[in-house]
């Protein structure tokens, strides 16, 4: 209670932004934006820019109001939303652009004392370096930070702040002999030089820049989830009014060439212009580099206090903060050291560029993680503050179309570095939530609406492509996987597969605590290799009650499950009783039935998929060449073919041949007419025999059956085939079309 006792309020926020959007921009390039391209083009800027700060503002204001912002302002917010790795890699970029925004504003500051430098120049000869000013300057500022803290700093924002409102105002009053014969209206207005748009813009775009510094300060605020919405959008739409005022007041006061040449333009339309407009110059960009100088020491200490860095002697050094008012004093030496450096170069308009680059990336971040958390629709997201998603939606792709239009090399160095970043974080934080902890509640409500659709345009048909939607049901997922690989193969283009691992027993605390268990470690196993199928626990009294729940599962993909897939193990065939047992039951829901026979040996992937067809199989023929065609559709089956031997009376091996090859033909089927054979139907022939013969090589063999064979020969239907590797054994519920 006593840390929000003494916490900052509304104000701080509103004229830390205010005073970084009324900066060293608006009084230095403001009046060559509008010589250039006019005052609509400079109109046009404002509101492109601001179809990035608006949402962005909104976003902040949003998610403040969801949950408690600690210190770290917009890498806080990130962080928790994005994932601590995710916004390190854009908290990092956040600092840079803030620390190097402070010598930015500094170099900027030294801008107002150009008649000093005009003076010396003029009258001695001698053409001073600007770091005789900036350098000082910013060691003043430095120390100002590192010996009183915010407190102080705060203090001196009003001072600037009641400045810089002085000048804008004598700004506003004052009056040109061009102003007083000038035919300027809104209607005469010009926008000229369209090819320069985009140029004119990354000059100005830093401006736009300041609204979120006030978020920075939030672990220094009484109420963020109060203060951070009102003072940032206030500070927004307020900046947003006097740009298009001061705008107009420069096209009605000067003519094109003073407005290009003369950068210092706003000081001969200005009441006491050459004294009052350097002061404001001056006070725009000392509160400016005074907010930059307050919020990123805060980001460097977020960062710290996360874990960010790879060495833990630094986290815990920069995260250290003072005793007596908890300022981040190592953070902000740090912060001091390399706003210095960029200082004493003198020059950081190509800087000030890739700068611009990461505050679009954090901007566009905050927008997208507005517009995912409307879409996910989690139940922990309600804010206070609510905006519109489709509002977020804009700031986001404005974002990332700005940043390619004012400099695309920069843009795509931008996003390669925070790439390389990002990878490098998560290669010494490997257990922390990546991107995957935003796109949760994105990916399930995606996938709600895709099943719903799904089902609601699948009942709307007339005629239903047919495509399979597998269930599988095993006891015995420990001891092999064949069954998990079969569905694997049907799920990893053309169809969809569900899993289930069966539980003997009745639901308890125990049986639940063992499914839990049993789940994670399929998942694990099953996640080793390249899944596409979902993975579930059941757990039930006995086999039938089992098999009877399964078949009443929904399809995961927004269609009804069609297929049932049994399997059981060639050498001890213990549950085929209990496979053939319920064979009536599945059969009862109109499903396909698919009955996989493992065989201890491996399957040969290289090795062809042989399909057998007999003359009983009218039904089942086509099921068994699709389902052929489906498995081989997956990378395991790459090398191999598939081959159909077809039985038939004695006479018809010509049509048989001529009917087989058409169906191949017409539906497109990957087998060559080399790799159809006939075989003539012989009086005593087996044909076990003869699929033992010529299918012993095979990698997998399909062969048909139908109901009443499984009710006359029972367990000797699926025995006999001690040649061959796995079988799959498959009856059809009706003739499937092969289109």
């Amino acid at each position: 209670m006593e840390s929000k006792s003494k916490g900052f309020g509304t104000a701080p926020v509103f004229f830390t932004a205010i005073s970084t959007i009324l900066g060293a921009i608006l009084f230095l390039r403001f009046g060559y934006a509008v010589g250039t391209i006019g005052f609509w083009g400079v109109i046009g800027i404002i509101i492109l820019g601001h179809l990035v700060t608006i949402p962005t503002a909104l976003a902040i204001s949003e998610i403040a109001t969801n949950k408690r912002v600690e210190g770290g302002g917009e890498y806080f917010i990130i962080s928790r939303s994005f994932g601590l790795n995710i916004g390190a890699t854009i908290g990092f970029a956040l600092y840079l652009s803030q620390a190097i925004s402070v010598a930015f504003y500094i170099i900027a500051f030294t801008e107002s004392f150009e008649f000093l430098f005009s003076y010396l120049k003029d009258i001695v000869g001698f053409e001073l370096p600007r770091q005789i000013i900036s350098i000082p300057a910013m060691l003043g500022l430095a120390l100002l930070i590192v010996k009183k803290g915010a407190n102080l700093g705060v203090k001196a924002l009003y001072f600037v702040i009641a400045i810089l409102f002085i000048s804008i105002t004598c700004f506003f009053f004052g009056s040109t002999d061009h102003a007083s014969m000038s035919e300027f209206s809104l209607f005469s207005a010009e926008f000229r030089n369209t090819g320069q748009f985009f140029a004119v813009f990354a000059i100005v775009f830093p401006a736009f820049t300041g609204m979120t510094a006030g978020v920075g300060l939030s672990g220094d605020l009484k109420n963020p989830a109060k203060s951070i919405p009102l003072g940032t959008t206030a500070a927004t739409f307020a900046g947003m009014i006097i740009y298009m005022f001061i705008v107009y007041k420069l096209a009605l006061s000067a003519n094109i060439e003073d407005l290009t040449n003369n950068q210092l333009i706003m000081a001969k339309i200005a009441i006491g212009g050459l004294i009052i407009v350097p002061l404001g110059l001056a006070a725009s960009t000392i509160s400016s580099a005074l907010g930059s100088i307050m919020v990123a020491p805060r980001t460097l200490q977020a960062l710290a206090v996360d874990h960010s860095f790879p060495s833990r002697k630094l986290n815990v050094w920069l995260a250290k903060s003072r005793k007596s008012d908890g300022e981040p004093l190592n953070a902000s030496l740090v912060t001091s050291i390399i706003a210095l450096i960029f200082v004493a170069m003198g020059n950081v308009d190509a800087v000030a560029e890739i700068i611009s680059m990461f505050f679009m990336v954090t901007y566009g971040s905050l927008c997208l993680i507005s517009f995912l958390n409307h879409f996910g629709a989690s139940p922990s997201y309600r804010p206070h503050f609510k905006s519109r998603w489709y509002i977020s939606l804009i700031g986001f792709i404005t974002s990332v179309w700005v940043m390619f239009k004012i400099n695309t090399p920069y843009a795509f160095i931008s996003v390669i570095l925070m790439t390389g970043i990002y990878l490098y974080i998560n290669s010494y934080h490997k257990n922390r939530k990546g991107l995957e902890a935003i796109f949760v509640n994105t990916i399930f409500q995606l996938n709600k609406n895709l099943q719903v659709y799904l089902q609601k345009s699948g009942n709307k048909k007339t005629k239903k492509e047919w495509r399979p939607s597998a269930v599988c049901i095993s006891k015995d997922s420990f001891k092999r996987n064949t069954a998990f690989k079969l569905l694997n193969w049907i799920s990893y283009k053309y169809g969809f597969g569900t899993y289930i691992h069966l539980i003997e027993g009745y639901y308890s605390r125990k049986t639940h605590e063992q499914a839990g268990n049993e789940l994670s470690r399929l998942i694990d196993r099953f996640g080793r290799i390249e899944n596409h199928v979902y993975v579930d626990t059941l757990i039930s009294p006995s086999y039938t009650s089992a098999v009877a729940q399964t078949i009443q599962v929904p399809g995961i993909a927004g269609m009804e499950n069609n297929m049932v897939i049994f399997e059981y193990d060639k050498e001890k065939p213990d549950n085929l009783d209990h496979i053939i047992d319920n064979f009536g039951l599945v059969k009862s829901g109109n499903f396909d039935i698919c009955i996989l026979g493992t065989a201890a040996k491996q399957i040969e992937y290289n090795s062809n998929i042989n399909v057998w067809i007999r003359s009983i199989d009218t039904d089942n023929a086509n099921l068994m060449i699709m389902l052929s065609f489906i498995i081989l559709g997956h990378p395991d089956w790459k090398k191999a073919n598939i081959k159909i031997f077809e039985t038939c009376k004695p006479g018809q091996e010509k049509e048989t041949f001529e009917r087989m090859e058409e169906l191949v033909k017409s539906g497109r089927l990957p087998i060559t007419s080399k790799n159809i054979q006939i075989i003539t139907e012989k009086e005593n022939m087996s044909i076990k025999s003869l699929i033992n013969e010529k299918s012993a090589d095979a990698g997998l063999t399909i062969l048909g059956f139908r109901g009443d064979q499984l009710k006359f020969e029972n367990k000797e239907l699926f025995t006999g085939y001690d040649n061959l590797g796995t079988v799959l054994f498959v009856n059809s519920h009706h003739q499937v079309e092969i289109e």
